[in-house]
């Protein structure tokens, strides 16, 4: 599996500060992505214990609210393992910060056995779709993507979307 960067100080891909990764490697190739420099699965640079070591090193400072996965494609059959790997130990060292997940998958079509959403906080499902492109959206780039509160889901057996802190939902 390959990455091909860590942002350090990320506050555009999710809620506060957050330490983002972006893997390596996608075949939906969405029209107008915003990351088609990630689409290669051969670019990038390998994904390894010391990339996942320099994150959680990265994500240490109590000001950092989490962690955001992002791509290419992190859920992609040739990303998921790593992914779901870089979430538990995460997880494990940072119960309180949260794990947001970007993908093309579907959440209740693609994702309902996956072991990912044990340790993952919320999901932004579904392909960029440029028709349905909206920029007021928060944390998703067109109309037919959900921001999915994943634990939320998973206790009601359904999609609940994320609201904020002010229980405002982005859709």
């Amino acid at each position: 599996m390959r990455y091909n960067k860590i942002r350090r100080l990320d506050i555009s891909n999710g809620p506060g500060i957050r330490v983002s990764i972006f893997m390596q490697g996608c075949e939906f190739k969405c029209k107008n992505c915003f990351n088609p420099e990630t689409h290669d699965f051969n670019g990038g640079k390998e994904f390894t214990d010391e990339t996942i070591e320099e994150i959680i090193d990265i994500a240490s400072p109590d000001r950092v609210a989490g962690l955001s996965i992002l791509g290419g494609e992190p859920l992609h059959p040739k990303n998921i393992e790593g992914t779901t790997r870089l979430a538990k130990i995460f997880k494990a060292h940072y119960p309180n910060k949260t794990v947001w997940i970007w993908t093309g998958f579907l959440y209740d079509k693609d994702l309902q056995d996956k072991e990912i959403l044990k340790y993952a906080d919320v999901i932004v499902d579904g392909r960029f779709v440029e028709k349905e492109k909206d920029l007021k959206l928060k944390y998703c780039g067109s109309r037919n993507q959900r921001v999915i509160d994943v634990k939320k889901s998973v206790e009601a057996n359904k999609i609940v979307l994320y609201e904020d802190k002010d229980g405002l939902s982005w859709f």
